[in-house]
């Protein structure tokens, strides 16, 4: 059995805000989590046996036409576990039971996290390339 939990829940916007920070992903304001985390399609998280957050993935987007994955992070003192793949697997399962044959889903990921991306499915998209917009 894991020493770790995989819950289908929002994750607490202080343990979001952390986990982010410490997974070396860009840090968010307080006010932009709020929002965002309240307007999920879809959440996963893992927690240890003390419930502190460790990881966690979201599905965002229309519902219908598009849905792209986000904030796919493990605590580095917890990676190597088979964490990301369990989180993974709970967002292609939701994926699968919602998403429209039509839909166009998307992810924009760092290199270390490619070959787990692969794995469930993702591709390259080029030639089209994904572009973004900071505030």
């Amino acid at each position: 059995m894991n020493p770790w939990e995989i819950r289908q829940e929002v994750p607490p916007i202080e343990g979001y805000l952390h986990l982010r920070k410490v997974a070396g992903l860009s840090e968010k304001e307080w006010a932009a989590a709020e929002i965002g985390l309240a307007n999920s399609l879809f959440a996963v998280c893992a927690y240890t046996e003390g419930d502190k957050l460790i990881g966690m993935a979201r599905i965002v987007g229309d519902g219908g036409l598009n849905f792209e994955v986000v904030d796919v992070a493990v605590d580095p003192n917890y990676q190597r576990r088979g964490i990301a793949s369990a989180l993974m697997t709970e967002v292609i399962n939701y994926l699968d039971t919602h998403a429209p044959k039509s839909a166009y889903v998307s992810l924009i990921g760092d290199l270390p996290g490619q070959r787990l991306y692969q794995k469930f499915g993702f591709r390259d998209t080029a030639p089209s390339i994904g572009m973004a917009k900071r505030y």
